[in-house]
C-alpha cells in the first residue's frame, strides 16, 4: 500500500508517497512524470517517513546540507538503481554530467564507454528528485537539461546550494518541461 501526503516548498506544493519500505516518491506539482509509480489504490495519510521527509525538506529549502536521509524504496529497473545510486554521490553544491556517470558506469562494468543519453534517460525517471539530486546534473557544455521538476526549479535548487555557474545555460530544444 502506498501513501502520499504534500508539502509546500518555496518552489510551489511537493507531492510525497510513500509505502512501508520508505519514500516512492517525490514530486513538484505539474512536473514531467507527475506520480508516474503511484498505485491506483494510495491512501492520503501522514506515516511516520513522512515526517522525516518534512524534515529533511525543511533543513534543505533553509539553504543546508542535511545530514540524515529518510528511508527510500526506490522503484525501477537495475539500470536506473544503479544510476540513480550514482546520483546519490554527488555531494551538495557540486554537479555533474551525464557523460561523466555514463563513464562510471562503463568503467564499472569493464566496458569502452557507455550512452550519455541513456543515462540521461535513466535520471529524468528518477522518482525522488532533490532526495536524489537528479538536479545536479548537467551537460558537458554547461547546458541545463533534463528536469522532469521544469528548468526553472533545476535552476532554483543549484542556486539555493551554491551550485549555479555562470556558463549554465538553457538550451534552445530542452528535454525538461
Amino acid at each position: 500500500m502506498q501513501y502520499t501526503t504534500t508539502y509546500q516548498s518555496p518552489l510551489g506544493e511537493i507531492l510525497l508517497a510513500a509505502d512501508e519500505i520508505g519514500l516512492t516518491g517525490l514530486w513538484f506539482d505539474g512536473e514531467k512524470y507527475y506520480a508516474w509509480n503511484l498505485d491506483e489504490n494510495h491512501e492520503e495519510k501522514e506515516v511516520p517517513v513522512f515526517q522525516e521527509a518534512k524534515r529533511w525538506l525543511d533543513i534543505y529549502f533553509s539553504g543546508r546540507e542535511p545530514d540524515f536521509m529518510p528511508p527510500m524504496h526506490m522503484l525501477g529497473t537495475a539500470f536506473q538503481k544503479e544510476v540513480w545510486e550514482i546520483l546519490r554521490t554527488i555531494p551538495y553544491g557540486e554537479t555533474t554530467t551525464y557523460g561523466g556517470i555514463a563513464a562510471k558506469i562503463a568503467k564499472k562494468r569493464g566496458l569502452t564507454r557507455m550512452s550519455a543519453q541513456a543515462v540521461g534517460n535513466a535520471v529524468g525517471r528518477n522518482e525522488l528528485s532533490i532526495l536524489i539530486p537528479c538536479h545536479r546534473v548537467v551537460g558537458t557544455n554547461g547546458s541545463l537539461t533534463g528536469y522532469a521538476g521544469g528548468i526553472d526549479k533545476k535552476t532554483a535548487l543549484l542556486k539555493l546550494e551554491g551550485a549555479y555557474r555562470g556558463n549554465f545555460f538553457v538550451p534552445k530544444h530542452s528535454t525538461a518541461p
